[in-house]
């Protein structure tokens, strides 16, 4: 019978591989030593399941980034340009010199400004902006997020205004209702500086989903907004982004090219707490989720020890035979290194599936648990959002080969000091 031609090139390997390999399958079968398979067990369990882990809640914190990232650029645009010294009046010309960049599709002018709303005695203040209905759409994805009316309601001279649902839940107004705007400064009359006061109808509401936006902010037709706000043209121009995550570097190339009379400001910046906040978070995640994989890498040790001492009577025999400390050190650093290797792609294995198939699982824990974990009237979502990133991914593989290397570096040593006199003393 001829030998399968894969087992002759493993034949042909160093014999330090082939002895290493030999006893991880003896750990793992426990024909030796039921004890040490077990602890052998335990360890790569151990870093399988702190492997997984991390892929999983890393995959999730992504989910959920890129969630309230996708419903913060329905109504916020990737790059806003604003006009320092004075408002420009003829905004195409402007937004010609913009979308020439090589990055950016399409851009729309806007009016931004702060402002109280009223009605009765309830009053809220909001960021008040002014679109363009037929342009904004090139630049967000307000008019998909309108719940009641449409953003082409924003005529001119109608004066009307365009809420948020939070916030036209908290003044108590429906669509077709009056609401009174109080601009900033004021008229000055012989009785005193009187606030400047509007009265609106409420033309429709949008939901984006992010409550800072859907609490706080009004949208009215640009002319309009200029002519409340006193601003002869417009505040700004949005730009749309071939690639959203270019903003950061695109803001900083038209500020070198046009400054000193805009002020750029990217999707980033605008949120830079939001952003700042969540990375911190997810690094300090990571941070405690290696510590489980540092754990069970370290068992690790114990595990070469106890190998070290039942195969004194191996090792002795292998130095006879004229095998070299060094030799011998590899055998147990490929042991303990194909022990961690087994450990971290079980893990990645696992860790992949769980997050790609994160929604039957969390319906499967539901379904045990005779609860919700995920209520959409509170979180706004009715499934688990996942983002698998081989940026994350990659690293943690790495981390945790990198681990169960170095815990085998100490007794894979001690193996190689052991003498064979001492060894075979008492065999």
């Amino acid at each position: 019978m001829g030998i399968c031609p894969v087992a002759s090139r493993f034949m042909n390997w160093p014999y330090e591989i082939q002895l290493g390999w030999r006893y991880t399958r003896q750990g793992r079968t426990g024909r030796r030593n039921g004890f040490v398979s077990v602890i052998s067990a335990i360890s790569v369990l151990g870093i399988a399941l702190g492997v997984a882990a991390l892929i999983v809640v890393l995959s999730v914190m992504n989910g959920f980034q890129k969630e309230v990232r996708d419903r913060m650029l329905s109504v916020v645009a990737h790059v806003e340009v604003f006009a320092v010294g004075q408002a420009w009046t003829d905004w195409r010309s402007r937004a010609a010199q913009f979308v020439s960049h090589p990055e950016v599709l399409a851009a729309a002018p806007f009016v931004a400004a702060q402002a109280l709303v009223a009605r009765g005695d309830d009053m809220v203040g909001t960021v008040v902006r002014g679109i363009e209905p037929l342009e904004e759409g090139k630049v967000t994805q307000l008019s998909s997020q309108v719940t009641e009316g449409s953003l082409e309601r924003l005529v001119p001279g109608n004066w009307g205004i365009l809420l948020g649902e939070e916030l036209a839940r908290s003044l108590h107004v429906k669509q077709g209702e009056k609401v009174t705007l109080m601009a900033p400064g004021g008229q000055l009359t012989p009785a005193g500086l009187v606030p400047r006061l509007k009265q609106l109808t409420v033309v429709g509401t949008f939901r984006s989903g992010h409550h800072q936006y859907d609490s706080a902010l009004a949208l009215m037709h640009v002319e309009d907004a200029a002519k409340l706000f006193r601003i002869e043209g417009i505040s700004g121009i949005q730009l749309r982004l071939k690639d959203l995550h270019q903003a950061r570097e695109v803001a900083f190339q038209l500020h070198a090219q046009f400054s000193p009379w805009v002020e750029v400001r990217d999707w980033t910046s605008t949120n830079q707490q939001w952003f700042t906040a969540v990375q911190i978070e997810k690094r300090l995640m990571a941070i405690i989720l290696t510590l489980i994989v540092a754990v069970a890498s370290f068992n690790l040790v114990s595990t070469l020890v106890m190998t070290v001492t039942e195969k004194r009577a191996d090792i002795a025999i292998l130095r006879t035979l004229g095998a070299t400390p060094a030799s011998v050190m590899a055998v147990f650093v490929v042991q303990g290194a194909m022990a961690g290797m087994i450990g971290t792609f079980l893990g990645l294995g696992a860790g992949l599936w769980c997050a790609y198939e994160i929604d039957s699982v969390v319906r499967t824990i539901e379904a045990l648990l005779q609860t919700q974990l995920l209520d959409a009237r509170v979180y706004l979502i009715s499934h688990m959002p996942t983002d698998p990133q081989s940026a994350d991914i990659v690293p943690i593989a790495l981390v945790s080969l990198g681990m169960s290397f170095l815990a085998t570096l100490y007794p894979s040593w001690r193996a190689s000091r052991l003498q064979p006199a001492q060894a075979l003393r008492y065999e």
